[in-house]
């Protein structure tokens, strides 16, 4: 992993920025890496998709999975969504899996949300945060949008609080996936 990818050694789940009168509170942009050495337990989650389909984090290793936590009507969570689709799409097939947890959106908001920006990978409504309970000292509960990487054992492995930079997240799964193949 190269020094220009560790852009923060740690970080708290309390990083966030506040946005006023705007009703979220955004990310503040951190990038936490997390050395294999010093990964914990596999976080593990289960729920079920807004299409009636049962996902299980557990299900996921040998793959990578990014955990995108989002709602409809947060500002940055649209900004991140087409680059998130395109890199979905372009990591498929290099054992690279996506899943979104929605805290806030009924089943209408968030369909039409991913129909808009052409999300094609499932996402778990998270009304009553039992997910993010799971993900606690992982994703901040009121840090939206939050990406999650866990590898192929299924431990966490990256953070990014904030919108995603996608060079960033194309930099975290290419040194993931290099990790799982070597």
């Amino acid at each position: 992993m190269s020094s220009a990818l560790l852009l923060a050694a740690c970080g708290s789940e309390e990083s966030a920025s506040t946005t006023g009168d705007l009703g979220y509170v955004a990310g503040d942009g951190t990038v936490v890496e997390i050395p294999s050495a010093e990964r914990a337990e596999p976080a593990v989650f289960s729920g079920t998709t807004y299409e009636g389909e049962t996902f299980e984090s557990s299900a996921a290793p040998p793959d990578l999975l990014v955990v995108n936590v989002w709602y409809a009507s947060c500002p940055p969570c649209r900004v991140e969504a087409p680059d998130l689709k395109q890199i979905s799409e372009e990591y498929t097939e290099r054992g690279v899996q996506f899943v979104g947890i929605n805290t806030r959106d009924e089943a209408g908001p968030a369909t039409a949300f991913e129909q808009n920006y052409g999300i094609a990978y499932p996402s778990l409504p998270d009304q009553d945060g039992e997910i993010l309970f799971a993900l606690r000292g992982q994703v901040a509960p009121n840090a939206v949008p939050t990406t999650l990487v866990l590898d192929a054992e299924g431990r966490p492995a990256a953070r990014i609080t904030g919108a995603i930079e996608p060079s960033t997240l194309r930099a975290m799964l290419d040194s993931l996936i290099a990790e799982r193949d070597a």
